[in-house]
């Protein structure tokens, strides 16, 4: 048949179907597959995207927290107060523990803690905590300046920026409770040491100490290591994942096609042009190892062309060379699996790639609302999904001095582990289907040529 040239199937120009039961061309049951994946596609972006997006605060669960509790203590009345151990079992208590880890350790472990993003925040209680509480009491009735205890909230941003601002509305909401507690404990301690006292004592408290007695903790909310300019608030981690992501997955869709095209497997139209060329004698596994050839090539080329076009936009990069060879084997890695998926599903592999690696990678990546904040079935997903795997590497190489327990160790081993997949499913699926005689002509007993 010529090019370009209109097969005797196709309907004339008004449009009109040659038999019963068309529509245009096509029939009736020919629409019915395009709807339905159409309609399941968008259920499934509508369950993934609202969920996520729905109620951070109501999703909340496991969200990790550490406590510190650091209060020496004091002697009141000849008896030991620690208000920082009461803090503490209070906290332990009240907080649920279904929605927040809240984890009691030593302010050295704390601060590792933040360091390597595995917390998102730090409750700190101060070795003087109960001393100056006292004082608090006692200077309610004696003249002088005094200053309030304090309990440091520390949000960590380079680990997410929502995630600190979830750290601080939980700590504002159990330290208000903790405060308006000791308040009245505090109150009445002093109300009574008042009324023990001799009759030239004052017999009750002025407004102003009832005021700073009904409040007596100054909460100080403060970031762990603030995050640099040029991070976008904590956002260039997240988008310079997603690049990575979709070059390896746009990658596969185009080497993919243009492979396929130049081989003679795919038609290539270019507006009202057609192009069709004789298909080449390859088998199934050497034509993957081709677009597997490129696609190790380009993504390298890739990872260093993101890099600069970073460093021109003066974000701030301190592990140049981590990030250029990780991003390379993150490209590899999408761009091989989804080469692998196409060859094995064919047109059905692009659903199945946008599947994978966009409609369920976005939700379950953390880069922008952390995975405790979301429904437990988007949770799940981030055990195995590649975006939320890089997204914590390069998180670490962005944030987190490229630290090994940040991210970066379990990031690495499961890029390795999806490149590895890749390979393998891509090998045996192919090698399968050329021996068992399934060449691409669409006569599986008359093959072009044998190899």
């Amino acid at each position: 048949m010529p090019k370009n040239s209109a097969p005797s199937a196709i309907p004339d120009s008004g449009g009109r179907a040659s038999g019963a039961g068309h529509r245009f061309g096509l029939p009736l049951r020919g629409w019915i597959p395009p709807i339905f994946v159409v309609t399941l596609l968008a259920a499934l972006l509508g369950t993934m995207y609202l969920g996520y997006t729905s109620d951070p605060e109501k999703n909340l669960h496991d969200f990790p927290v550490a406590l510190v509790n650091q209060d020496d203590g004091d002697i009141v009345d000849g008896q030991a107060v620690n208000v920082g151990k009461q803090i503490t079992d209070a906290l332990i208590a009240k907080v649920p523990a279904d929605k927040v880890d809240l984890r009691l350790v030593g302010v050295g472990e704390a601060q590792r803690q933040l360091r390597d993003g595995r917390i998102y925040g730090a409750i700190v209680i101060p070795s003087d905590f109960s001393k100056r509480l006292t004082i608090l009491g006692t200077a309610a009735v004696v003249p002088g300046d005094i200053e309030r205890p304090v309990i440091t909230v520390h949000t960590n941003p380079r680990a997410g920026t929502y995630a600190a601002q979830i750290v601080q509305r939980v700590s504002d909401r159990a330290m208000t409770e903790v405060n308006h507690t000791v308040g009245a404990q505090l109150t009445d301690r002093v109300n009574a040491a008042l009324a023990a006292a001799p009759g030239a004592a004052p017999a009750e408290l002025t407004g102003a100490a009832r005021l700073q007695l009904a409040t007596p903790i100054d909460i100080s909310v403060s970031p762990f290591r603030p995050l640099p300019e040029g991070t976008g608030q904590g956002l260039s981690a997240f988008f310079y994942t997603l690049i990575l992501l979709f070059a390896g997955f746009s990658g596969a869709m185009l080497i993919h096609g243009m492979v396929d095209n130049k081989l003679g497997y795919l038609p290539a139209e270019y507006g009202p042009w057609f192009l069709d060329v004789q298909p080449v004698a390859i088998s199934r596994w050497r034509t993957l190892l081709l677009k597997w050839a490129i696609a190790l090539v380009t993504a390298p080329i890739v990872s260093g062309l993101f890099l600069g076009i970073a460093t021109l936009l003066d974000m701030p990069i301190d592990h140049a060379l981590p990030l250029f060879l990780y991003g390379a084997l993150a490209v590899a890695a999408v761009c091989v699996t989804g080469l692998s998926i196409l060859a094995a599903f064919g047109t059905a592999g692009l659903l199945i790639n946008m599947i994978v690696f966009v409609v369920l990678g976005l939700p379950s990546s953390s880069g922008t609302i952390p995975v405790e904040a979301t429904p437990r079935y988007i949770a799940v997903l981030a055990n195995f999904e590649p975006m939320h795997q890089i997204y914590l590497s390069v998180r670490a190489l962005l944030y987190f001095d490229g630290h090994l327990a940040a991210g970066l160790g379990t990031g690495i081993w499961m890029t390795l582990f999806g490149l590895g997949f890749g390979v393998l499913f891509g090998a045996v699926v192919t090698h399968t289907y050329d021996l068992r005689g399934l060449y691409r002509l669409g006569v599986p007993h008359k093959p072009v040529a044998a190899e």
